[in-house]
């Protein structure tokens, strides 16, 4: 008997915009979420699921399907085994599609129309999914500019569009909490835009923001970042008392136990602001904990996207270079800005252009100024004057460099290079 297909399946896939692996993804998350290791579908999977040739998925995969779509599996075209689903006739086809795009699209506006006064809308895990695309956007933005005023924009607004969803419908508590946690990290990459940009007293108003959303969510990686950046925000205002605070909140939560890799970036952090202290001797041993964490951590585990710089080494070599460079260890902060910048991602451009500056500011306090020049010039021009810490570093660059070799060949060229390029650099917009 020829396997009948699951046109409720299909039209829920039309109507949110899933492809059959983007599906196959997300329910591998939501698996993930429910046992603790990831599932296995692929592309495949849901062309079966489509097809009718798998009608009643495993146990798990029935779950994950749920969540994500916010419907119950049977609403979704599948049959219990030893269930018989009637085959529509022929000329019956089009009406049958057309009820069932009626009730995957509609299956909260028909509970409405039975109870007067409750929700029209059911909001599932896919708008989750959605939001959560929209995050890794964000991401991406930070990656490449960093610190510009409309990624902090975009992120607050994201923010607001993820609580107001709350309000849009009806949804499981799962759901609820997932919509907290989006809106929370929408509200952090919007802080982080500002502690990047410099904007500190915006930034600290997005920080408390972000952190009452991280408690209504209960999500422990969403409350590490917004912790983390805490600290960083205090280190950055040369408040290494609060920085520290902060990053302790941070290492305490039991992520960092169950995790190593967040207890590697929790360490790192911790040792980039003992730098500001000048404890040389709990700065080695923070980075050595953090590098000991970072080895023993499963490299496949799912985890957030703000977290691929860790998983890749990158930045714990980028803390290990800030750490180093402020205790005035020049050899290791220049060792450790090459590891670095061989391990950062090609769209990882801010922090790229940091960490050269760094190199640069390393090579210098070697007294090596004609190869701190060239690394520093090797900066895209749009970049060094736009993003607010790497123009700060750089600064503090050419008066490191005007201080110790005034008169040098080396200086002279540095001067050159900056009335030329920087003065006809485009403004931030």
């Amino acid at each position: 008997m020829k396997a009948m297909r699951n046109l409720a399946l299909e039209a829920w896939m039309r109507e949110h915009g899933y492809s059959a692996n983007a599906l196959a993804e997300a329910v591998n998350q939501a698996v993930d979420r429910l046992r603790g290791r990831p599932g296995s579908h692929d592309g495949a999977s849901v062309r079966a699921w489509k097809s009718g040739r798998i009608r009643w998925p495993h146990a798990v995969t029935r779950l994950a399907l749920e969540e994500v779509t916010g419907l119950p599996i049977t609403d979704l075209g599948f049959v219990p085994r030893g269930r018989v689903a009637p085959a529509p006739a022929a000329s019956e086809q089009e009406e049958s599609d057309m009820k069932r795009r009626t009730l995957v699209g509609g299956i909260a506006a028909v509970a409405a129309a039975a109870a007067p006064g409750s929700s029209t809308r059911r909001i599932g895990m896919g708008d989750v999914h959605r939001l959560q695309h929209r995050f890794a956007e964000i991401i991406a933005s930070d990656h490449r500019h960093g610190g510009q005023l409309g990624i902090e924009q975009k992120a607050a607004a994201l923010a607001d569009e993820a609580l107001n969803l709350q309000n849009s419908g009806s949804a499981s508590q799962r759901v609820r909490a997932s919509l907290y946690a989006s809106a929370a990290a929408f509200r952090s990459s919007a802080m982080w835009a500002a502690i990047d940009g410099g904007r500190y007293d915006i930034a600290k108003a997005h920080m408390r923001e972000a952190q009452a959303l991280a408690e209504m969510s209960g999500d422990q990686a969403i409350k590490f970042r917004i912790w983390s950046h805490t600290g960083t925000m205090y280190r950055h205002l040369g408040r290494p008392a609060d920085a520290l605070a902060a990053n302790d909140v941070a290492r305490s939560l039991h992520i960092t136990r169950r995790d190593p890799l967040f207890a590697c970036l929790g360490h790192a952090r911790h040792a980039a602001t003992l730098g500001l202290t000048g404890d040389d001797r709990g700065v080695k041993r923070l980075l050595g904990c953090a590098r000991d964490s970072f080895e023993s951590a499963e490299p496949d585990v799912v985890r957030p996207v703000w977290m691929t710089p860790v998983r890749d080494g990158a930045e714990l070599e980028t803390l290990s270079l800030a750490a180093h460079l402020r205790l005035g260890n020049y050899p290791q902060a220049e060792a450790h800005a090459h590891r670095s910048l061989t391990l950062l991602a090609p769209q990882m451009l801010r922090d790229r252009a940091i960490n050269t500056a760094r190199l640069a500011q390393a090579q210098l306090g070697q007294g090596a100024e004609e190869a701190a020049v060239t690394t520093a010039k090797q900066i895209p021009v749009d970049t060094a004057t736009r993003h607010a810490r790497v123009s700060r570093t750089l600064r503090q660059f050419t008066t490191a460099l005007g201080s110790l070799a005034p008169d040098s060949a080396a200086a002279r060229a540095w001067d050159d290079h900056t009335a030329t390029s920087w003065r006809t650099a485009p403004s931030e917009t």
